[in-house]
């Protein structure tokens, strides 16, 4: 069994080829601190970016939402006079419309992901770290937003002061996750923003201390390639919280979180594989981890399965 920590592109184009090689021995826990109430919806950004990728629907290039999709609904409510800066496409306004209608009916959010997985063909269980709600507010040189006003409306532009998640207090991990963390053989952190993406997983109540316990072989891929980040701020907000932006950052960030067995970097960053491992003691595996395309995801997942079984 594997389990894969991930955020939007980079993890769902990873769980993606992952996917292709262990069919339903993959359980994919995904972020949730991204979710908002958008158009009276509520839309889940990165669950349907690994749903979409893992279905086959996905527009692969743009790295979110679903190809060839049209964007008649939004442009209509812009002429309307309703800010529309956040682009809903018409076939993917379509499963926010069905999982805020089964939420409103007493689903919860774990179950509403199933079912949108198994309509979407979807055989490896993909899971939200919780069920209960979430909000990330970033306080930024222009004030305070919300996440996807600041990643979207402002393209993550503003400086970053500070990132508060508000959670719940009877807040728990979504029926699942500890136990697909705690029967892992392999457990994988996939190229994904370490702040804003894998960081809200391993703050849900359990989770770190699940990942600290668990026998499996634990590695990580950078998201941070030749010290930028290939999408997002992930970069910028490594430096402004004090992080080394590169691979050496995210590896030092997860050794010192959780205890790390292997890093994969990008032959980019070749040069930092000795700190890494004189440093941090731990090893590293260097390869090309830019997936462009499905066939080049599922490459770098067979790489990094072969490298975890090394270190079992």
């Amino acid at each position: 069994m594997i389990a894969l920590l991930s955020g939007g592109v980079g993890g769902s184009r990873f769980a993606a080829g992952l996917y292709d090689i262990v069919g339903e021995e993959l359980t994919v826990i995904v972020n949730t601190a991204d979710d908002e109430v958008i158009y009276g919806l509520h839309v889940s950004p990165d669950v349907d970016t690994v749903l979409y990728t893992l279905s086959g629907i996905s527009d692969w290039e743009r790295g979110w939402g679903i190809a060839g999709d049209t964007f008649r609904c939004v442009e209509a409510l812009g002429r309307l006079g309703r800010e529309n800066w956040f682009k809903i496409g018409d076939a993917d306004l379509a499963t926010n419309l069905l999982r805020t209608e089964l939420l409103n009916s007493g689903h919860k959010l774990s179950e509403v992901t199933e079912v949108l997985a198994k309509r979407l063909g979807v055989r490896c269980r993909v899971i939200p770290m919780t069920d209960s709600h979430v909000r990330t507010t970033v306080y930024t040189s222009e004030g305070p937003m919300t996440f996807q006003e600041y990643f979207v409306k402002h393209r993550a532009e503003p400086e970053v002061l500070r990132i508060v998640v508000e959670r719940s207090p009877e807040e728990e991990p979504a029926p699942g996750v500890v136990e697909a963390i705690e029967e892992s053989e392999f457990l994988i952190v996939a190229p994904s923003n370490p702040i804003l993406s894998i960081k809200p997983i391993l703050e849900t109540r359990g989770v770190l201390d699940a990942v600290r316990s668990s026998d499996a072989v634990k590695v990580a891929i950078s998201p941070i390639v030749g010290g930028r980040a290939l999408r997002g701020p992930a970069d910028r907000l490594m430096r402004a919280f004090g992080m080394e932006p590169s691979a050496f950052g995210v590896a030092r960030y997860y050794a010192e979180l959780f205890g790390l067995d292997g890093m994969v970097v990008d032959k980019a960053d070749e040069t930092l594989s000795s700190r890494i491992e004189a440093e941090l003691g731990v090893s590293v595996h260097v390869t090309d981890t830019i997936m462009s395309d499905r066939s080049r995801a599922r490459r770098l997942a067979e790489e990094v399965l072969r490298f975890a079984g090394e270190l079992r």
